[in-house]
């Protein structure tokens, strides 16, 4: 299940901290956002909801933990955004997130490590439906 932007905010915080609390949350997003704690509670519920966040009672107040790693939360996020495009399309994408992205020396020769014992394929295959996109496969195909 994807989260928003705002929800992001609020869990990078709690990964952060391992178990926090709205009030500890707010104090480290005033840096950033001018939400009010009505607004970080409504966000709280949602994830919590969702099932990204799990609560104690400690005495009056709640403390959240995170239900999911941030690693494991990362991958579902790009699991869910490659999955809007065609599979075709997905080495555009990881071109322009690598030029875009700053790295370190060892973060290149992690990638390329990565890149040299990855197994290819003769031909990525298109996992559209006809017309949702120009591959070559679909060009006037109907059904």
């Amino acid at each position: 299940m994807t989260i928003s932007n705002a929800e992001w905010e609020i869990m990078r915080v709690v990964w952060t901290k391992g178990q926090t609390t709205s009030a500890e949350i707010i104090d480290v997003l005033s840096q950033k956002t001018e939400w009010t704690a009505s607004t970080v509670k409504t966000l709280l519920k949602r994830l919590t909801d969702k099932g990204y966040l799990k609560t104690k009672k400690n005495g009056r107040q709640f403390l959240y933990s995170a239900s999911f790693s941030e690693e494991e939360s990362i991958n579902n996020q790009a699991d869910d955004l490659f999955a809007k495009f065609c599979q075709r399309k997905h080495v555009a994408i990881l071109e322009h997130l690598l030029a875009e992205t700053p790295m370190t020396a060892e973060d290149v020769s992690q990638l390329q490590a990565l890149l040299l014992a990855k197994e290819t394929v003769a031909q990525v295959p298109c996992n559209c439906i006809p017309g949702q996109c120009r591959c070559q496969e679909h060009v006037g195909v109907r059904k």
